[in-house]
């Protein structure tokens, strides 16, 4: 289905960028985690590959495309080398870095559907793999600096819902026979404009209603 939808030249450079993107945000979390340059180049790996990883493994795709595409492991290698010896300046531009990865946001939310619909999953399945493809890296990230993943605190704007978002329209459209380039591309752009409109207004998922904790917030 993913090559109905764009030429494998458009779905390669589509995903090498992403990939690069949830990089930088890997390898910069590490800088600031005082890390070295092998771990600042572990976790650029993790925060990119690892929502792919996980969903490759999942539905049987081996060996996983980051160890088939040699592009797919060099990109957060690349990534690592740019924050290694500039990260003042990438620090410096994080806005656009936080662009970049609500695009990598969504764009990773309707391959990891559609690819995991190619491979025979149901469609509840499939957008929740899609979801976990597109937010897995982030968590792994977060784990492996010995932070709770910013997908589970509810003082950081919306990350998991804009993919969730995007997932489910690429169902609904499988679901319809209506996926197309237009409409992939739709729901990629909605992932895309929820995540900076979280960002933008502070959006947060409710917490508990009614509560009541002795317990200090962190």
């Amino acid at each position: 289905m993913l090559q109905q939808l764009f030429s494998p030249s458009v779905q390669h450079t589509l995903d090498v960028v992403g990939i690069f993107v949830f990089a930088i945000s890997g390898a910069l979390l590490a800088v600031r985690k005082n890390f070295d340059v092998f771990g600042i180049a572990v976790l650029a790996e993790v925060t990119a590959l690892g929502g792919g990883l996980f969903r490759d493994v999942i539905i049987g795709a081996l060996p996983p495309a980051a160890f088939t595409d040699l592009g797919y492991f060099l990109t957060p290698l690349l990534a690592t080398l740019v924050v290694f010896f500039l990260h003042p300046h990438v620090e410096r531009i994080q806005t656009a870095v936080l662009v970049f990865d609500a695009a990598g946001l969504g764009l990773f939310c309707v391959s990891g559907t559609t690819k995991a619909y190619d491979y025979g999953l149901g469609l509840t399945a499939s957008a929740t793999l899609g979801m976990a493809t597109a937010v897995g890296g982030g968590v792994l990230r977060d784990v492996l600096a010995n932070e709770v993943p910013s997908l589970l605190r509810w003082d950081r704007d919306l990350y998991a819902v804009p993919a969730i978002v995007g997932a489910t329209m690429v169902v609904l459209c499988i679901r319809y026979d209506a996926l197309s380039p237009l409409t992939s591309g739709l729901a990629a752009v909605t992932a895309f404009v929820l995540r900076l409109l979280a960002m933008r207004f502070h959006w947060r998922a409710p917490r508990a209603w009614n509560r009541r904790s002795t317990v200090s917030e962190e």
